[in-house]
């Protein structure tokens, strides 16, 4: 019986890449996480002593949150101990300054936080490096006359040790009922073997939706239609004083079996809306299905009709995956409530488990949003665990095929060099 891969999952957020990874039948080393509610997250799914996945966490690590420079500074002996051991590096470093969402910023200072990745694969030597990011990842930025290209720096960086793939995918083909498109980069050791992980991905798909029991696409009503008010009902909220939730009954889809296996989800808080507030929202649901318009923003005349300055407001498609999840609940309205998403409803729509509850607190604003990952927040910038388990599988596979030709070798030739390059990266 073959030793599971094993992994470290750096900027972790929620968990939703190692949750992925651990169903795969990966086992995960430990998390890098700042943010005190995502950490959180994670200690109460990934480190508990109930939890179906955890961390084989080392005890030279302090289980709290922690940031990467920290982790480079403070235990740099002990993850020197770890080169060469690790199969996967994994992490899907901060995108906000990549994001389409927004106004994409070269000089963000959370871009520069792949510097830090890089040494961090510098000092492991992983065999594997798995990185995730948005579309916005790979778009070019003028910085003063020059013109960088993230995408290509890292590339450059990391291709004298390893064959670099990337792919932009659609995640809703595995079965994530969200038709988010995200940028994904898998760079092999040259030692390990030079076929493309993305090939062997998607010839995967079929018989990974077949074993899940689903098929894709996946629409909104069959990820959500079990949460509905009107077929549940309402109770008084279990972890917020004043607010009402979901009373939730039983799974109806094959979708929804696979997410809850019997549990009370968690996280079904309901907004409070006015209720000037919840008419308009009706009238705006009745409009866009009249239209045909869902899943896009709301027209102008809409806009206007109504008083709205909200440009990104969108009302769910029951018959189609949701468009990307945000961290603004504004910005989605259920196809039929008037009402916007709950936290549960969102994370199905990124196929987190019904088991897998969420900390800290449910939003945040101002100059908040910067330093605190509430919720919402967490969900929808998580990975969809499906899309990590199946790349996951895909991993086991392709070692388990390298495992045949000559043993991994880790070399240190080109990886002297990236600390250097991690650098100037970090100036670009």
């Amino acid at each position: 019986m073959p030793k599971p891969l094993t992994f470290i999952d750096a900027f972790a957020g929620c968990g939703g890449l190692s949750l992925g990874l651990m169903q795969a039948g990966l086992t995960g080393r430990f998390a890098v996480e700042h943010d005190s509610f995502a950490f959180a997250t994670l200690k109460a799914n990934l480190l508990a002593k109930q939890a179906p996945f955890k961390y084989s966490w080392p005890r030279w690590l302090p289980k709290e949150p922690l940031g990467i420079a920290t982790l480079l500074s403070d235990y740099s002996e002990q993850l020197a101990a770890l080169s060469g051991s690790i199969d996967v590096l994994v992490g899907g470093p901060p995108c906000q300054g990549f994001s389409m969402a927004g106004r994409r910023q070269h000089d963000d200072p959370r871009n520069q936080l792949f510097a830090q990745y890089l040494r961090l694969v510098e000092i492991v030597r992983p065999k594997i490096v798995l990185i995730e990011n948005v579309r916005g990842f790979t778009m070019d930025f003028a910085v003063g006359e020059n013109v960088t290209n993230y995408a290509a720096a890292l590339k450059e960086v990391l291709s004298d040790d390893y064959e670099v793939h990337e792919r932009l995918l659609d995640l809703s083909q595995f079965g994530v009922p969200q038709a988010r498109t995200r940028y994904f980069v898998i760079a092999v050791h040259v030692s390990v073997t030079t076929a493309d992980p993305f090939v062997l991905l998607e010839s995967r798909i079929p018989s990974f939706l077949r074993s899940l029991g689903i098929s894709a696409p996946v629409s909104s009503s069959n990820a959500i239609s079990d949460l509905e008010v009107s077929r549940c009902g309402t109770e008084p909220s279990k972890d917020t004083k004043g607010f009402d939730q979901i009373a939730y009954g039983q799974p109806l889809t094959r979708y929804q079996k696979l997410m809850n296996t019997g549990v009370t989800p968690s996280d079904l808080r309901l907004a409070r809306h006015a209720e000037d507030i919840a008419q308009r929202f009706q009238e705006i649901i009745n409009i866009s299905h009249a239209e045909g318009r869902l899943n896009i923003s709301i027209s102008n005349e809409v806009r206007e009709r109504f008083g709205l300055k909200k440009k990104a407001l969108r009302v769910l498609d029951p018959d189609r995956p949701s468009p990307t999840i945000t961290s603004m609940p504004d910005d989605l309205l259920h196809y039929s409530e008037p009402r916007t998403l709950t936290v549960r409803e969102n994370a199905r729509l990124q196929s987190f488990p019904d088991w897998y509850s969420f900390q800290g607190k449910y939003t945040t604003g101002g100059h908040l949003r910067k330093k605190e990952v509430p919720r919402f927040t967490q969900v929808a910038n998580a990975v969809p665990p499906l899309v990590a388990r199946a790349i996951g599988e895909m991993l086991v596979a392709l070692m388990a095929e390298a495992t045949k030709a000559p043993a991994f070798r880790s070399e240190q030739s080109g990886l002297q060099r990236v600390h250097k390059d991690a650098e100037v990266f970090a100036e670009a």
